[in-house]
């Protein structure tokens, strides 16, 4: 049992660290071709690396038990979750053409805090750790994002909007994972990615052949890794994991962002910079770390990670 718990804690710092780097795959993408088509070219592609799992999947399912696989309830929770994504997506995708790596991946990691608030209003409990939490985040995003002309860059506010929308994502997904096969929603809201944000880039912006070959690489990593690899990893991983455990380590992700800005990208921030994305962790941490036991619904759902 030690060594599932000991490959799990593996797999998902290997998920964390594929995601993380996806922020810079995203930024370098972007050299060439625009934000829309980077994300439905690389979903698209994300949806063919997970449909062997599905057929296999499916292919299970069938013989426990003869049901109809792809019903009216699946399709409009795959749409649903697949719009939102879509929503989330591309905020974040066009907030990189104005804000640095770091920066993204951790206000993206923001909506960890997100997710409980908003679940107030749906009425599901919240602790004190969430609200602790989220005052350590906030001052973390001020420290980060605030310059000495107290102004915030337009690429940050894409980030934070971005953030609220993976917030609603990750419950989305939570309301309808329980209910259908994971993969086969997960393979819906792909498809439903791709094409809604195909269909912008052909309305908002040149598409040239010569383009998408530069960005080929950026894309495969986008697909074939974050979107395909890490969304197995993550399933896999899971099983033999702790929500609140499996939360806390896949967080990691905003730590490996900032890693890959500056490994790969040479990207450097100011002290108070490095001093509000350490405050934004620790308030991800206690978010996380100390939910109230009536509230394990909630730790459950901030380990549905959106697929970035």
């Amino acid at each position: 049992m030690k060594t599932k718990a000991l490959n799990s804690d593996f797999l998902m710092i290997l998920t964390a660290a594929i995601w993380g780097f996806t922020f810079v795959a995203q930024k370098v993408g972007m050299d060439y071709i625009g934000p829309f088509l980077f994300s439905g070219l690389r979903f698209a592609l994300g949806a063919l690396v997970i449909l062997p799992f599905l057929c296999h999947t499916l292919k299970k399912e069938r013989k426990k038990e003869k049901k109809p696989i792809l019903t009216k309830n699946i399709l409009l929770g795959g749409f649903l979750v697949g719009l939102v994504l879509t929503i989330a997506l591309n905020l974040q995708q066009s907030g990189l053409m104005f804000t640095t790596v770091t920066h993204s991946g951790f206000i993206t990691g923001f909506y960890v805090i997100i997710v409980p608030l908003i679940g107030i209003f749906l009425k599901h409990k919240t602790s004190l750790g969430t609200w602790i939490g989220a005052v350590f985040a906030v001052i973390g995003i001020l420290l980060l994002s605030v310059n000495a002309d107290f102004e915030i860059s337009w690429g940050d506010w894409l980030q934070l909007a971005g953030a609220f929308a993976w917030a609603i994502h990750v419950l989305l997904v939570g309301h309808f994972v329980g209910k259908f096969n994971a993969i086969l929603l997960a393979f819906i809201q792909f498809v439903v990615c791709a094409i809604l944000s195909l269909i912008l880039a052909i309305i908002f912006e040149k598409i040239n052949l010569l383009s998408i070959y530069h960005a080929v690489p950026s894309i495969l990593y986008g697909g074939i890794l974050a979107a395909g690899v890490g969304f197995t990893l993550q399933v896999i991983a899971q099983k033999n994991a702790l929500p609140s455990h499996a939360a806390v380590i896949l967080s990691l992700e905003s730590v490996f962002s900032a890693i890959a800005g500056a490994l790969i990208l040479h990207e450097v921030l100011p002290l108070r910079g490095y001093l509000g994305c350490g405050l934004m962790f620790i308030g991800m941490l206690i978010a996380q770390l100390y939910p109230h036991k009536k509230i394990k619904k909630m730790a459950r759902l901030r380990t549905i990670r959106k697929i970035q």
